[in-house]
Parts: structure tokens; C-alpha cells; sequence
């Protein structure tokens, strides 16, 4: 009986006195704290010195085994001391005087512990989310402090709360706002006080009702924010992470609170444009476009050993630019149009765009350029591709007419493809190909599908015979137009050109069965004389075929989404309002085609480069106008073939002039192969471009053999 007894006296202790004291002990530790101020007199020891971090542990340690005995749901005696006396509100003073010195790590990583392994719902109070404010807006200007890790420990404490219940980023943002008439001091400062854990005028677990306008003062935005520039990888890569975490959050009100209550999208851009401020001037073009495409997750990695100067400010730059599109990328769509918006107010229309437009300085220009044609090439993220693309191209749709200039930035980006520099032709069409390559359907329309809707390059109907003679004429019949005649051969030496007869008008231009034909058309194209890549030992047809196909394949990949018709649009429902105009683009590609045997070999490239990815696009007008050697043309338009067949008739009327033409093109291909030394050679720039001239030829009967006929009637 005796021993049942003590049993029952030994279980009642046992659950009833370590309530008191819990509490009798986490008074004792907190007064221990406060008493170290009256009692020290050496303030130059370290906080870890002293005994505080120890009893900061030990309260720790009381609150989260007070809450494992209480029933779930109900603060213990200790958690309504720590929010009645204002232990956060002491501690967070006590970390923003420093003092004894590196106080405020200890106060920070009480924070994140108590907010990490406390289970019970703390930011909702007054007490708890003021002194939270208070202590972010000290780690929102000390960047590079020795607080760093333990700051965005704390962040990302907070991040993880705020996830699990987004409405607690209104209560972290809005330290000041007022609520329903009411200060944010007159909330409820515990959970015993008014019986209420959400402040007046808000249910549980909703935002509060207004939202202030955006302000700069610190808040958990700016500290994230600041520590994802810090030179420590794990701090700003772990502070990148939580700030994708914030901004990806899918309630409405959150994403409202974070772009309305916070300056997010101002601080992004504004250390977008800041990093693109630090590249030096004087940075080679050549080694802009030649860095790999940066990522965010590795950062300082791109940075190398600095091979060229500004290249650790480059690798910055573009880094931070990738962060900005994974941001725009995760974030709920209310925060994307924000961020998108933002950069483009302020780097596209901001920064871009007088560099772009001005013409004083030629090394301004191909800089920006060229870091305009990096920016292009990181975008993937589709509300900012879209609106690069508008800033660049302009929003209309309708077909061009010569002269017209609606969207300045546009006229003058082409213009440059023929610029009288020929480094400035050569980074604009380096810029408009990484356009091409972008999965956004309005930059083919822009720069060519838009001209040609109406198929008005088209003879409509057979010939009038008063005015070209016969629906068949003799081919030695004189004053037939180069253009309508893509075999035309007059002043050609005997030069093995097929003699294939052309359809007629109304048949199928690449109808099945003739895809073998064009091929050879392009094959064919270039005289034999004038081929030299037989001669080498090279990969031969099937390189170009196996690159084709993979340029073919990603091109009809990205474009499966717009819906492009498989076939051409019937004759008889298109009506060309005026007379056909190629368009800009088209235009500047095509004159310089004219001009391939005077120019630069690596312009030439780079011009065959973006013809042919057009060609490759499966719009079946593009197909039609680029790859149809039997296009029966209207009076003065051209297509590519006819532009081929004009540079040839000029290649074969200038080779006759110059002695041993054979010879001495067959040693510029082994220069250009590094087979032989490159030595100077009188003519060297018209048979480089001879030689271009046979490899775009070849590269064009490649797609025209991957992409096969198009589908259905003309």
C-alpha cells in the first residue's frame, strides 16, 4: 500500500513541478542575460566568451520540451513569458548594439532556432514578427559582414514558414502598414492577450487587408537580395534558392504582397543594370559572344583564370541575368510580369536602347551588340523573351512596304547587317541568328513570314502574250528575263548544268516525287569548274545532310506550338494589296548574297548562316521562296535561287579573267582547310567566297532533302 503510494507521489511530481520549473529555469537563464550587462566591465570580450550563448541555449532547449508536454496547440508558461516580457524585442536591441561584440550572430541564431523548432504558429504575433523586421533591417546594408551565414540562415527560416503559410509574408514585409484603422502596435502582442492569435479585422490565416505601397526599407526582400550578391558561393547561392521559394509561391495575395510591399523587382533589375555598368569598355566583342552561357548555380566558375580582361565582369553580368530569368521563370505569374516588367523599363528601354540607337561611336555600338546578342542567347524564360523580342522587332504584324520604318530600334538593327563596317554587319547578323533561334513565333514573322502571306512573289495566271510571247518560249529567245529563268546560262562555259524543264506555272513547285530535282538544282548549281570540295578529303554530302537534319529537327520543334498550315495558302484566296516587297531583312540578306564574291569570308558565313536557318524553318511560304528553284516569279522579284543563279552568271564572267583560276582556288580551300600556310593571293576574297558560295549551296540542298515536299496543293 506504502509503495503504491509513493508511486502515485513520484507521478504527480513527476508531471506537475517541471512546469514551474521550466519556467522557474528560463527565467533564470533570461535574467542571467540582462545581468551580464550590469555586471560586465571588459566589453571588448567576444559574445562566444561569455556565457550567453549558453543560456540561449538552454532557454532554446526549455521552450521546444515545454511544447512536446503541453497538448498540441497550447503555448506553455515559458512561450507566454518569452512573448509577454519581449524577450525578441530585448534581444533583437541587444544584436543591433553589438555589444558584447558578434552579439548579433548569437541573436540571429537564437531567432532561427526558436522560429525553426518551435512547431507552435509565432510570426502572427506582434511581439514575435516586429523584432523579426527588426532584425533583417539590420542585415539589409552589411553586406560582407561577418554575419553572413548566420543571416541567411535566418532568411531561409523564414522563407520555409512563410511556404508552409504564405499569408505570414504580409506580417514579415508590413511592419508599419496600418491595418483597418488600427497601428500594427495595437495588435495583439501574445496569445493570452485578447484571446487572439491573427490581428482585428483578418481571419485566421489570412493577409491583412491593405497592402502600402513599395518602399525601400529593409525587410527579408532586401536582405535576400543582398546576400545573393555575396562573394561567399554557399551564402548567395542558398539565398538565390530561397528567394526562387518566395517568388514562386502560388496564392494571388502573396504574390500581390511581395511586388506591391517590397522593392523586388527595383532591386533585381536595378543590380542588373549595376553589373552591366562594371563591363569594362575596352571588353574584345569577339570574347563577349565567345563566353559559355553563364549559369546562376555556379557562381564565380565562368570567371576563370581571367583570360581576357573583363571577363569576371562579364561572367557576373550574365550570371545574374540567368538568375533573373529562373526567377521569371518559377515565379506565379502576378511576380513575373513584375520582374519582366521591370527589366524592361530599366535595362531594355533603360540602358539598351541609347546604345543601341546612338551612331557616334562604332566600338559602343559593336559592344552593345554584342552583349545585346549575349542577353538574347541567356533569355529562355517565355514573359521576358516576349518582351525582348517586342523591344527589339516591335509589335506589328502586317507586311512591310519599302521605306517604312515604324519601330526605329528595328530598322536600325538590319540596317547594320549592311553596314559599312563590315564588324558591325558581322555582330548584327550574329545578333539576328540567335534571335532565329529563340522559340518565339513573332521573330520569324517579323523579319519574313509577314511578306510573304500572299505568295505575291507569284506569277498570277499564265503569261499575257502580247507582252512575253508564248506560255513556252525558246530558250534562245533574247531579252528573257534573268529572274524568271533560274537555268539562265548565257556567258556560262560549258559547265555541266542540267538543263531540267520547269513546271508549269500552276503546278506543285516541291510536289512529290521532285525533291530529288531541287536537290540536284542546288547541286548543280555552282559549275564544276568552280567546285574544289570534291577535290578534298572531306566529310563529303553526308555532313551536311546529318547537320541538316539536326537544324531541321529543333526547328520544327520549337515552332510545333504555333500552329504554321502544312501547306501553302491556295492562290485564288490570296490578294496582295501592293506590289510584292521581300521585306527588310530579306532584302539586306539578299543584297548581301550579291555581294558574296567582295566580301569578307567570315561575313559571308555568317550571311549564308542566317539563310539557311530560315530555310530550315517548315513554314511552307518559307519553304516555297527559299528552297524552290521553279518558282515562276512576278516581274521584278526574286527569290534565293534566282539571287544564286545572278552571282554565278557574275562568278563564271569574272573567273575567265583571272589566269589559273583553278589552281589558285584550289589553294585558297586548302588555306581556309590549314592544310597549307595562309599566304597573301591577289583575288583571295573572290575565291573564298567561291568557295562559301559551294558549301551554301550544298548546306541548301541538304534541308531541301531533310524537310522533303510540303504537304498538300499549292
Amino acid at each position: 500500500m506504502l509503495s503504491r503510494l509513493g508511486a502515485l507521489l513520484q507521478q504527480a511530481v513527476e508531471t506537475r513541478e517541471p512546469s514551474v520549473d521550466l519556467l522557474e529555469a528560463f527565467t533564470e537563464h533570461w535574467k542571467g542575460i540582462t545581468g551580464y550587462y550590469l555586471e560586465a566591465t571588459d566589453e571588448s570580450v567576444p559574445a562566444r566568451q561569455t556565457d550567453i550563448p549558453w543560456r540561449l541555449k538552454q532557454m532554446l532547449d526549455i521552450l521546444v520540451y515545454e511544447e512536446k508536454q503541453c497538448p498540441a496547440g497550447e503555448a506553455g508558461p515559458c512561450l507566454e513569458y518569452l512573448l509577454q516580457h519581449k524577450v525578441l524585442e530585448t534581444l533583437g536591441t541587444l544584436g543591433k548594439a553589438e555589444y558584447p561584440p558578434r552579439m548579433r550572430q548569437q541573436v540571429l541564431l537564437f531567432f532561427s532556432r526558436v522560429l525553426g523548432q518551435v512547431q507552435h504558429p509565432l510570426l502572427h504575433y506582434l511581439n514575435v514578427h516586429r523584432p523579426v523586421q527588426k532584425l533583417l533591417q539590420l542585415s539589409g546594408d552589411c553586406l560582407g559582414s561577418g554575419t553572413e551565414k548566420e543571416e541567411v540562415q535566418f532568411a531561409a527560416v523564414l522563407c520555409t514558414k512563410i511556404k508552409q503559410d504564405p499569408t505570414l509574408l504580409a506580417y514579415i514585409l508590413e511592419g508599419k502598414s496600418i491595418l483597418n484603422g488600427r497601428r500594427a502596435q495595437e495588435l495583439p502582442a501574445s496569445p493570452v492577450e485578447e484571446g487572439a492569435e491573427h490581428p482585428p479585422g483578418t481571419a485566421a490565416g489570412s493577409p491583412p487587408a491593405e497592402l502600402s505601397p513599395p518602399r525601400r526599407d529593409s525587410n527579408l526582400i532586401t536582405s535576400l537580395v543582398g546576400l545573393c550578391k555575396s562573394k561567399k558561393s554557399r551564402v548567395a547561392l542558398k539565398a538565390r534558392e530561397n528567394l526562387l521559394l518566395l517568388v514562386g509561391l502560388a496564392q494571388e495575395a502573396a504574390a500581390a504582397c511581395l511586388v506591391r510591399s517590397s522593392a523586388l523587382c527595383q532591386l533585381l533589375t536595378e543590380h542588373l543594370c549595376d553589373l552591366y555598368s562594371t563591363v569594362p569598355a575596352c571588353t574584345d566583342p569577339a570574347d563577349i559572344l565567345a563566353l559559355e552561357r553563364a549559369s546562376w548555380r555556379s557562381q564565380g566558375d565562368a570567371a576563370g583564370d581571367g583570360v581576357f580582361p573583363g571577363k569576371e565582369s562579364l561572367a557576373a553580368f550574365f550570371g545574374w541575368l540567368d538568375y533573373l530569368d529562373e526567377l521569371v521563370m518559377g515565379a506565379q505569374p502576378v511576380v513575373a510580369d513584375a520582374i519582366t516588367e521591370a527589366v524592361e523599363e530599366k535595362f531594355f528601354q533603360g540602358i539598351l536602347r541609347p546604345q543601341l540607337l546612338q551612331i557616334r561611336s562604332e566600338l559602343v555600338v559593336l559592344s552593345a551588340t554584342a552583349m545585346l546578342t549575349g542577353t538574347v542567347r541567356q533569355i529562355r524564360a517565355p514573359p521576358l523573351l516576349h518582351r525582348l523580342v517586342l523591344f527589339l522587332l516591335g509589335p506589328d504584324r502586317h507586311p512591310e512596304t519599302p521605306g517604312d520604318a515604324p519601330h526605329p530600334l528595328r530598322t536600325q538593327l538590319i540596317d547594320r547587317c549592311n553596314h559599312l563596317s563590315d564588324e558591325i554587319s558581322l555582330a548584327s547578323l550574329r545578333l539576328f541568328e540567335e534571335l532565329l533561334r529563340k522559340p518565339h513565333e513573332h521573330v520569324v514573322h517579323s523579319l519574313a513570314l509577314r511578306n510573304l502571306e500572299a505568295r505575291g512573289y507569284l506569277q498570277r495566271g499564265p503569261p499575257m502574250p502580247d507582252e512575253h510571247g508564248p506560255p513556252e518560249p525558246d530558250p534562245d529567245e533574247d531579252g528573257l528575263d534573268l529572274e524568271e529563268d533560274p537555268y539562265f546560262t548565257d556567258g556560262f562555259p560549258d559547265a555541266g548544268f542540267g538543263t531540267a524543264k520547269k513546271p508549269q506555272p500552276e503546278s506543285a513547285p516541291l510536289g512529290k516525287g521532285q525533291v530529288s530535282e531541287v536537290v540536284s538544282s542546288f547541286l548543280c548549281l555552282v559549275p564544276e569548274e568552280a567546285k574544289t570540295s570534291s577535290c578534298m578529303e572531306e566529310g563529303g554530302y553526308d555532313t551536311y545532310v546529318h547537320d541538316a537534319l539536326g537544324m531541321v529537327q529543333a526547328c520544327r520543334a520549337s515552332t510545333a506550338p504555333w500552329g504554321w498550315p502544312l501547306a501553302p495558302r491556295p492562290l485564288d484566296a490570296c490578294h496582295p494589296e501592293v506590289t510584292f516587297y521581300e521585306g527588310h531583312f530579306l532584302k539586306v540578306l539578299f543584297d548581301r548574297m550579291t555581294r558574296i564574291l567582295d566580301q569578307p569570308y567570315s561575313l559571308n558565313l555568317q550571311v549564308t548562316s542566317v539563310l539557311s536557318r530560315l530555310a530550315a524553318f517548315p513554314h511552307p511560304h518559307l519553304h516555297e521562296y527559299l528552297l524552290d528553284p521553279y518558282l515562276n516569279l512576278a516581274p521584278g522579284c526574286r527569290s534565293l535561287f534566282s539571287v544564286l543563279v545572278r552571282v554565278i552568271g557574275d562568278l563564271m564572267q569574272r573567273l575567265q579573267r583571272v589566269p589559273h583560276f583553278r589552281a589558285k582556288l584550289l589553294l585558297v580551300r586548302r588555306q581556309l582547310m590549314g592544310l597549307v600556310p595562309g599566304e597573301q593571293m591577289d583575288h583571295a576574297m573572290l575565291f573564298k567566297g567561291v568557295v562559301v558560295l559551294e558549301e551554301f549551296c550544298k548546306e541548301l540542298a541538304a534541308i531541301a532533302l531533310v524537310k522533303g515536299p510540303p504537304e498538300g496543293p499549292p
